[in-house]
């Protein structure tokens, strides 16, 4: 009988030391921001990292069209190997490649062109959307090769190897450091952004070559470079909700930003801050949702549906219980977690702001391990309509009307994280809910599959 969780932990730690080393970055890029822009005056450092705050949420925004490739294509190779149809799980890998690519340049030209206006609609003020706009266009021209890597990397998740993907976007970050801090020296705040472009395409390039010679019987082939419906539908039957949930849910957090940021520069910043905090939470809990959907997937290829029960249930425990010890950090260091990127006297305001807010969220590490993980789990099992059914409830019948009801009643900053935690803990019960429930069994055994 198989150890569930063995198999987790042997898909889950590479993920998670990947996820932690990018992490790493955006603490770097943070600390650049926050430490060494001392010439700047009080307004201007504070929208310098308001701004910042901007481009991580864009940047998740964007996340939704990779999640149109790699969660169809991880879900659906991991069915084929489980399946032991090596041959199918190839052609599907150069599907994810082809769709990666005109997925990536649509987005790039289109936001290139729209990205100012869409900032003022997220009501910042005019120097933050000066500083954000220049940021953002430095990042996105290696967007197109990040979401391949992205592609690419997502595939031999499926086929088990998440060691790969440790390696390249590993390698990503630790190139990263010395390229963001050059080009912050060389050209200023934007250099930041630079540095991670470069990175990134680079990590591109990296995966490009590494699927060229052949890797877990996965490999790149010119002459499989043709579109294949079948194939592409069958993804698209996962992938399409869950984009869809990853795009409402990228959505429901600008409308969650837009609020916060009528609260001023000082509270965008201390948001900012507290959600790179965060992330270590968040990353942990998409280690273990990647190890849950490739073994549901692989079991639902092989037929087990009791096997990838086991294998969700045992994922969200040890996700539940690491994230949970990230939370008693938060509580306990919070005030020195901010003072790293907030060191000078004027300052202090965003820390004041800020620590209470991560004090309060260390509470909702559990439910966001529901949340993280269990999405997974229902992916592999190509029940993704589900989850997107729960990201409305949660945001935009919790957490938007909540925010605004606790905003305009003198709540603040904190009051818009109380509305987070709640959405949180209605989405993890429902998600835990419909995984108690064994529907997504009935509905795994009955996809028709190529």
């Amino acid at each position: 009988m198989r150890v569930p969780w063995k198999g987790v932990l042997r898909l889950a730690w590479p993920v998670l030391l990947q996820q932690w080393l990018v992490l790493a970055v955006a603490l770097s890029d943070r600390l650049l921001a926050g430490r060494f822009q001392s010439e700047l005056s009080r307004d201007d450092q504070a929208a310098t990292q308001a701004a910042q705050t901007t481009a991580y949420y864009l940047s998740w925004f964007l996340s939704s069209a990779a999640v149109l490739v790699n969660s169809g294509a991880a879900a659906v190779v991991a069915h084929r190997i489980g399946a032991k149809k090596l041959q199918e799980a190839n052609q599907i890998l150069h599907q994810s490649l082809m769709l990666a690519l005109a997925v990536g340049l649509f987005v790039t030209v289109s936001i290139s062109l729209l990205l100012v206006p869409f900032l003022l609609l997220l009501q910042l003020e005019p120097e933050t959307v000066h500083y954000a706009s220049r940021y953002l266009l430095a990042q996105l021209p290696a967007l197109p090769l990040h979401l391949v890597a992205a592609a690419g990397i997502a595939c031999l998740a499926g086929a088990g190897d998440t060691r790969t993907g440790m390696w390249i976007f590993g390698g990503e970050a630790i190139i990263n450091l010395p390229l963001a801090w050059a080009g912050f020296w060389l050209l200023g705040f934007p250099g930041i952004a630079a540095g991670t472009a470069v990175a990134q395409a680079l990590g591109g390039v990296a995966v490009v070559l590494l699927l060229w010679r052949g890797r877990y019987g996965l490999q790149l082939r010119w002459e499989e470079l043709r579109p294949n419906t079948k194939l592409l539908r069958e993804m698209f039957a996962i992938s399409i909700p869950s984009a869809l949930d990853s795009l409402s849910t990228q959505a429901g957090h600008l409308f969650f930003l837009a609020q916060i940021n009528t609260l001023g520069k000082t509270a965008a910043a201390a948001h900012g801050i507290a959600l790179g905090w965060e992330a270590m939470g968040y990353l942990t809990g998409a280690a273990f949702g990647t190890a849950a959907m490739t073994l549901v997937g692989q079991a639902r290829g092989a037929g087990r549906p009791e096997e990838a029960a086991r294998a969700g249930w045992t994922a969200l425990g040890l996700g539940a219980l690491a994230m949970s010890f990230m939370g008693v950090v938060f509580f306990t260091l919070s005030e020195s977690m901010f003072r790293l990127f907030c060191p000078h006297p004027t300052q202090s305001d965003i820390v004041e702001q800020g620590a209470p807010v991560l004090q309060l969220v260390a509470f909702g590490m559990p439910a966001l391990a529901a949340s993280m993980i269990l999405v997974q789990a229902l992916r592999g099992a190509a029940d993704a309509r589900t989850p997107l059914v729960f990201t409305w409830l949660g945001f935009f019948g919790v957490r938007i009307p909540l925010t605004w009801l606790l905003i305009h009643n003198g709540w603040g900053l904190w009051g818009a994280w109380l509305a987070m935690n709640v959405d949180m803990h209605v989405r993890g019960l429902c998600l835990i809910l419909r995984w108690a429930s064994g529907a997504w069994q009935r509905r795994m055994m009955g996809v028709r599959v190529g």
